[in-house]
């Protein structure tokens, strides 16, 4: 089986997955313990993430070199 991360928590007695997931007998695991996240850096995360849908999405319109108006002449990608 090919490495996974599977989401869990702890009731304050085990560790639940929070998916089903078949493993077999002595599956080696690694259990990270994640911070505490407050409400409202998970409400900037969502907005943040809202804006780069927006911005990196399908429907965004594709830019040609041709439009242009001036090249940047310390950009490396040229």
């Amino acid at each position: 089986m090919n490495a996974i991360s599977i989401p869990a928590h702890f009731d304050g007695e085990r560790i639940l997955l929070d998916k089903p997931v078949e493993l077999e007998l002595n599956t080696k695991l690694i259990v990270t313990v994640l911070p505490k996240q407050d409400a409202e850096r998970e409400a900037w995360l969502r907005l943040s993430g809202k804006g780069l849908e927006g911005a990196y999405s399908d429907a965004e319109e594709e830019y040609s070199l041709g439009s242009i108006k001036e090249a940047n002449p310390e950009y490396a990608g040229r």
